[in-house]
């Protein structure tokens, strides 16, 4: 009877979870290349080797690697995401740019216009940027469904608290709704860093 009980309560608690908890993952440095841009640094009709599928439907990580110069300083290493865009677009941190020594703006994905370029290499092939380097506004991915469930709109500003080691209650998090999308949280990893976070840290909307 006690294994029952507990066998219970522990679905309780997992289906309360589903209700109140949203995943969080921390997003590290990476670039989204252009189809002009990746020709440039990989040679034409080059394909990508895909590594791992990502959170959000049809995103993923690949096998090739670029590095990306600064005034300051250089970061290899860097993951390249497919599918290809329409423009590049390269997401850092704070810490990132303190490093590369370029003032970088806070923007959500795709907003890069008036943002810095950077120059991003495969070994001896060079691409100069001329926009598309930002720092990721923190964001939650939802989808219709679960932006009615927690009562939010799409673009809507809320508070987020995160668990970890020291749980921080994160503002200004835009949401963002759409029906392709999966309901995740994304960080990067100042903020990863700043709430001790681990695989099992999830975020609570506040409003």
């Amino acid at each position: 009877m006690t294994q029952l009980s507990n066998a219970i309560a522990d679905a309780v608690i997992e289906a309360l979870k589903k209700e109140v908890f949203i995943p969080v993952e921390a997003s590290g440095r990476h670039v989204h290349l252009s189809a002009k841009d990746a020709a440039t640094l990989f040679g034409e009709g080059y394909e990508f080797t895909k590594i791992k599928d990502l959170s959000q439907p049809g995103q993923y990580a690949c096998k090739e690697r670029v590095s990306i110069v600064g005034p300051k300083g250089t970061i290899n290493n860097v993951i390249v995401l497919g599918p290809l865009r329409g423009d590049t677009q390269i997401e850092v941190s704070s810490t990132d740019a303190l490093s590369l020594g370029i003032k970088v703006p806070i923007r959500q994905s795709g907003e890069i216009i008036d943002t810095p370029g950077i120059t991003i290499c495969n070994g001896d092939k060079t691409v100069s940027a001329n926009r598309g380097l930002i720092v990721a506004k923190r964001h939650v991915h939802m989808t219709p469904e679960d932006a009615k469930k927690f009562n939010v709109a799409d673009r809507e500003i809320v508070k987020v608290k995160v668990t970890g080691e020291r749980p921080v209650i994160f503002e200004d998090t835009v949401i963002r709704v759409n029906k392709n999308f999966r309901t995740y949280m994304h960080i990067d990893y100042d903020e990863a860093n700043c709430c001790g976070y681990n695989k099992d840290s999830f975020g609570i909307i506040l409003k």
